[in-house]
C-alpha cells in the first residue's frame, strides 16, 4: 500500500514534465497602453511570471490545455484556457472582480495605484512569506515597507507578547488597519514599559496569518476624513486571498544562532548569562535556539459557476524562546516563546447579475511565554524569594493566552442607475489573559502557589457601515462620488485574577483587607513581605473595568478627473463620540500628469484620533524594575480621583494637520516615487513619568498617568525606486526603498506640574526613538524557470535612548536633567543587516527555499553598564536582539 501511495504521489508531482507548452503575448488596457507588472500564473501550480515594460510576457505551462490567470491591482482578474494557442494577447478592464476591494486611499473602483494622488505601497505578502522565512506579518513589513517599524520586545510585560508597530514614526494607534476595506479592531493591550509606543494601544497584525493575505496596501498619508479615527499616519488595508486553485501551503523550519560576539565578560565585569549559548538560564548549552516551525495551508474553491469563491487558511506556528546576554537580575533576556494557531476564511457568492454576498473572518490563538526580571535568593537579601521554594532565587514566567476573533458579513449591490451600495457589519474582539508561572507571593511564605491566574483584559468592537459610490464617466473626464455612514460600538474590560495573584497576606495567611487591624507578614528581619505574584501582579477587583462607548460617523468623498491629466479629490467627515465629543475633518488631494511618464501629486488634510478606552480606563499596581530593584508603582486611570488630584485633565482627541507633496516617474523598466510629508499632532496622548505617591496610602512609591502631554511635528521623505528587466526567460528586479524622518517635540503640555517629572528626557527619547532618522532597503531578486534568488540589505540609522539612570535619580530641573543625560544616554550605532534566500522549483508543484535573515548576525551596539531599560546588553531597537536566523521551507501546490 505504501508503494502504491509513493507511485501515485510521484506521478502527481512529476507527471507534467513530458508535455510542457510555451505561451507568450502582450497585455494592454482598454486604450491600448501596455500594462507593466501584471501577474500571470498557471492555475493549480506555483508557476508564474509578470509582464515587462512593454506589456509582454512569456510563460511555460504544463500542456496546451492549461488555464492562465491574469491579475493586476485595479483591474478585473481574468482566466483564459490556453487551448493549444502559443500567443495570447489580453486587454484588461479597469475595475474589480467579484469579491475584490477598492484600492486604499480612493473610493473609486476606477482608480489604480499608479493613478493615486497619494502614496500607496502594495506589498505582495504571499510571495514574501513563501521566500524569506519570516513567520509573522510585522517581521515581513519591517523589511518590505520603508516607513514601517516593528521589533520584538523583551522584559516589557504584555509587549513581549504583542509587538508594537508604527508607521512614519508615529504611535501604534495612529495607523488605521482595514481588512478587505473594513475597520479592524485593536488589541486590548496598552504598552506601558520601555517600548516603542509607550502609552499606546495598537492593532495586533500578527493575529492575521500571512498565508491568508493576497496583498497589503499601505497608504502613507493622513486619511481621517476618509476612514475616521486613527488614520493620522496612514492606513493599512489587508486584502485576503480569493484564489480558487485548490490546496497550497508550506512547511518552514528555522533557528537563531546563539553566537553574539567576543569580549562580553571582560567589558561587563560581572557574571553573565546566555553568552554564545553558554551559562544559559535553562542550563542547556546551545548553538541555536528560538527553533521555529510553521505549517501553513490555503485552500480555495469556487462557489457556483458565476465567480463565487471560498478561500480557507489555517496556520500553525511554534517558536521557542531565545536567550541573549544579561546580568544576574536579567537572566531571561530574549524574545518570547509562541505556540499559535490561526484560521481565516474569505468568501463571496453572487446573487444574480448585480448582487454579491460576502463574508470573511477568523480566529487566532496564541500561548506565549516570556521571562520577567530575575529575583535573587533570600540569602542574598531579596525577600521576594521564598527560600523553601526558591533557595537560589528565580526568574518568573509571564505567560499569556491571547485569543483574537473577527467576523464580517455584507452585501454589495449595483443598482439600475449605476450606484454601488455596500452594507456590512464587522465584529472583532481581542482577549489577553495573563498566567504567571514559576513565581511566588512572598507574603504567603512557603504556602505560596507557584502558578497564578493574574486576570487580563479584552477589547471588542462592532461596526455597521453603509456606503454608496457611483462613477460618472460623462462628467469632465470622469467623476466618482461616494458617501456613507458608520455606527461603531466598543467595549473595554479588565477582569481580576485569583486572590493570591494580587493580595498581600498577614502572618495568619489571610488577605490584608483592614490595614488598621491587620499586619502584613514579615521576614526574619521584620521587613514587610511583598504581595502579589512576582513578575506581574494580578488585577484585583479594584482594577475591574467594564466600559463602553458609541460613535457615529458620516462622510462624503469625491474625485474628479478635470482632464485626463488633472485629478482633484476632496473628502469631509463628521464623527460624534458618546464619551468625549465630536470632530470634523477634511482632505483635499490632487495629481497632475505632465506626461505618461511623470506626475506630480499632493494632499492636505486634518486628522484626529479618539483616546482609546484602554487609555481612559486602564489601571494597575505593578512592580517596576530599576537597576535590578523593585519599585511598587501605580498606573492610575484617567477617571480616578488620584489622577484629578495631580491636576491631570480628562483625555481628549489628538488632532493633526497633514501635508504631502511628491512625484512619480516611470520609463522603460524603471519607476520612482518620492513623497515628502509633514505631520503636526497636537495633544498626543502619552504615559507620564513617575510622580511621588508614597504619601497616598496606596502601598506604592510612584504613580503614572495618561495625559494629552505633547505636541509633535514629524517631517520626512519616502523614496521608492524600482527597476525590472527581462533576459533569457529570467526576471531581474531591483528595488531601493527608503525613509528619512525627523520627529520634534514642539511643546510639553505639563500645565502646573514639573516638566521633568511630567515627561522627562527619558520618555522624550523613547518617543523620538520610535521615529528613527532613516531606514533604507536594497532588494534584488532574480527569477528563472527553476531558480529564485533574493538578497535584501537594510541600513538602520543610529538610535539614542535614555536608560534607567533617569528612574534611579529623577531630575526636576534643567541642570539636574543635563547631569543625568550625560550618564544615561545609550547610543546604538547605525547598523546593516542582510537577508538571503535561494529557491528551487523541484517540479511545477513543489519548491524548496533555503536562506537566512540577518546572515551577518548583526546586533544593536552592546551597552555594558547594566542600566538598559529591558535589562539586556541592548534594548529592542533597529533589528532587535535575536541575531541571525537560518531557515528551510518546502512549498507545494496541489
Amino acid at each position: 500500500m505504501k508503494k502504491l501511495f509513493l507511485v501515485w504521489l510521484t506521478m502527481l508531482l512529476l507527471g507534467h514534465v513530458s508535455a510542457q507548452f510555451s505561451v507568450s503575448g502582450t497585455l494592454t488596457n482598454e486604450v491600448g497602453e501596455p500594462l507593466v507588472g501584471v501577474n500571470i500564473s498557471e492555475k493549480g501550480t506555483i508557476k508564474g511570471t509578470v509582464s515587462d515594460y512593454n506589456g509582454m510576457y512569456h510563460i511555460t505551462v504544463a500542456n496546451g490545455n492549461a488555464i492562465l490567470i491574469f491579475s493586476y491591482v485595479g483591474y478585473e482578474t481574468l482566466e483564459m484556457n490556453v487551448s493549444g494557442t502559443s500567443e495570447i494577447n489580453v486587454v484588461m478592464t479597469e475595475g474589480v472582480s467579484l469579491g475584490e476591494v477598492q484600492i486604499v486611499g480612493s473610493r473609486s473602483y476606477k482608480r489604480s495605484v499608479a493613478d493615486s494622488p497619494v502614496p500607496v505601497d502594495v506589498i505582495d505578502v504571499a510571495d514574501l512569506a513563501s521566500s524569506n522565512g519570516k513567520a509573522e506579518i510585522n517581521q515581513i513589513l519591517e523589511y518590505a515597507a520603508p516607513s514601517f517599524n516593528a521589533t520584538k520586545q523583551s522584559g516589557s510585560d504584555g509587549a513581549d507578547h504583542i509587538d508594537p508597530a508604527s508607521l512614519r514614526g508615529l504611535g501604534p494607534d495612529q495607523t488605521l488597519v482595514l481588512i478587505n476595506g473594513k475597520r479592524r479592531h485593536q488589541s486590548s493591550l496598552i504598552n506601558v514599559f520601555g517600548t516603542r509606543g509607550r502609552g499606546n494601544t495598537g492593532t495586533d497584525l500578527n493575529a492575521i496569518p500571512a498565508s491568508a493575505i493576497k496583498r497589503i496596501e499601505i497608504l502613507r498619508d493622513g486619511s481621517s476624513a476618509q476612514y475616521g479615527s486613527d488614520a493620522i499616519a496612514g492606513v493599512m488595508n489587508i486584502v485576503l486571498n480569493d484564489q480558487t486553485e485548490g490546496l497550497s501551503g508550506g512547511l518552514t523550519y528555522g533557528a537563531y544562532t546563539t553566537s553574539v560576539g567576543q569580549g562580553y565578560a571582560e567589558k561587563a565585569g560581572d557574571v553573565l548569562y546566555n553568552v554564545d549559548g553558554k551559562n544559559r538560564l535553562d542550563s542547556i548549552n546551545k548553538s541555536f535556539d528560538g527553533n521555529t516551525v510553521k505549517l501553513d495551508l490555503n485552500y480555495g474553491l469556487p462557489l457556483g459557476d458565476k465567480g463565487g469563491f471560498a478561500n480557507i487558511t489555517t496556520e500553525y506556528l511554534s517558536k521557542e524562546r531565545t536567550l541573549r546576554p544579561g546580568w544576574s537580575w536579567r537572566k531571561g533576556y530574549g524574545s518570547a516563546a509562541i505556540d499559535g494557531f490561526n484560521f481565516m476564511v474569505n468568501s463571496s457568492v453572487p446573487i444574480g447579475e448585480s448582487t454579491e454576498v460576502y463574508a470573511f473572518g477568523g480566529r487566532n490563538f496564541r500561548d506565549t511565554d516570556a521571562f520577567a526580571f530575575s529575583r535573587s535568593s533570600y540569602a542574598d537579601g531579596d525577600n521576594r524569594s521564598v527560600p523553601s521554594l526558591y533557595p537560589n532565587g528565580f526568574t518568573p514566567h509571564i505567560t499569556s493566552i491571547i485569543t483574537d476573533v473577527s467576523a464580517c458579513a455584507g452585501i454589495r449591490h449595483t443598482m439600475a442607475n449605476g450606484w454601488k451600495v455596500d452594507l456590512s457589519n464587522t465584529y472583532g474582539k481581542n482577549l489577553f489573559h495573563y498566567y504567571i508561572k514559576g513565581t511566588d507571593n512572598a507574603s504567603l511564605k512557603s504556602a505560596s502557589p507557584t502558578d497564578f491566574d493574574a486576570g487580563g483584559h479584552s477589547l471588542s468592537m462592532n461596526v455597521t457601515g453603509l456606503d454608496f459610490s457611483k462613477y460618472f464617466k460623462d462628467i469632465a473626464s470622469g467623476f466618482n462620488l461616494a458617501y456613507g455612514l458608520e455606527y461603531r460600538t466598543e467595549n473595554f474590560q479588565i477582569f481580576s485574577g485569583e486572590e493570591a495573584s494580587y493580595a498581600v497576606y498577614d502572618s495568619t495567611g489571610r488577605a490584608v483587607t483592614d490595614p488598621v487591624h491587620q499586619s502584613v507578614a514579615t521576614d526574619s528581619n521584620g521587613d514587610a513581605l511583598p504581595g502579589g505574584s512576582q513578575g506581574f501582579p494580578g488585577y484585583s477587583p479594584g482594577n475591574v473595568v467594564d466600559r463602553g462607548r458609541t460613535n457615529i460617523g458620516v462622510y462624503v468623498d469625491g474625485e474628479v478627473d478635470i482632464t485626463n491629466a488633472f485629478l482633484v479629490g476632496a473628502a469631509l467627515r463628521y464623527e460624534k463620540y458618546s464619551d468625549f465629543g465630536k470632530t470634523f475633518d477634511f482632505k483635499v488631494t490632487s495629481r497632475y500628469k505632465f506626461s505618461d511618464k511623470f506626475s506630480l501629486r499632493g494632499s492636505l488634510s486634518t486628522g484626529f484620533r479618539a483616546p482609546s478606552l484602554a487609555q481612559i480606563h486602564y489601571n494597575l499596581i505593578f512592580n517596576n524594575i530599576v537597576g535590578g530593584l523593585s519599585v511598587p508603582s501605580l498606573l492610575a486611570s484617567n477617571t480616578s480621583t488620584v489622577t484629578k488630584a495631580f491636576g491631570i485633565g480628562p483625555l481628549k482627541e489628538e488632532t493633526a494637520l497633514n501635508a504631502s507633496l511628491g512625484f512619480t516617474f516611470s520609463t522603460g523598466g524603471f519607476s520612482a516615487t518620492v513623497d515628502g510629508y509633514s505631520i503636526a499632532v497636537d495633544d498626543r496622548i502619552v504615559l507620564t513619568d513617575n510622580f511621588d505617591a508614597s504619601g497616598l496610602g496606596l502601598g506604592v512609591d510612584v504613580a503614572q498617568f495618561f495625559a494629552n502631554g505633547v505636541d509633535t511635528r514629524t517631517t520626512g521623505l519616502d523614496i521608492v525606486l524600482g527597476y525590472r528587466t527581462y533576459f533569457r526567460n529570467s526576471i531581474l528586479n531591483i528595488g531601493l526603498v527608503g525613509n528619512l524622518n525627523k520627529l520634534e517635540i514642539d511643546k510639553i503640555n505639563n500645565g502646573k506640574l514639573n516638566e521633568f517629572t511630567f515627561f522627562s528626557p527619558y520618555s522624550r527619547a523613547y518617543l523620538i526613538a520610535a521615529a528613527p532618522d532613516y531606514k533604507f532597503g536594497l532588494n534584488i531578486s532574480l527569477s528563472t524557470s527553476r531558480f529564485d534568488f533574493g538578497i535584501n540589505a537594510t541600513q538602520f540609522s543610529e538610535v539614542q535612548i535614555q536608560d534607567d539612570h533617569w528612574l534611579d535619580t529623577p531630575a526636576t530641573t534643567q541642570a539636574e536633567a543635563d547631569a543625568v543625560t550625560a550618564i544615561a544616554t545609550d547610543t546604538y550605532d547605525a547598523a546593516l543587516t542582510v537577508d538571503l534566500n535561494i529557491g528551487y522549483r523541484i517540479t511545477d508543484k513543489l519548491k524548496i527555499t533555503v536562506g537566512g535573515n540577518n546572515i551577518l548576525n548583526t546586533y544593536p551596539t552592546p551597552q555594558f553598564d547594566g542600566w538598559t531599560d529591558q535589562g539586556g546588553f541592548s534594548d529592542s531597537v533597529q533589528m532587535g536582539s535575536d541575531g541571525g536566523f537560518y531557515f528551510v521551507r518546502l512549498g507545494f501546490k496541489l
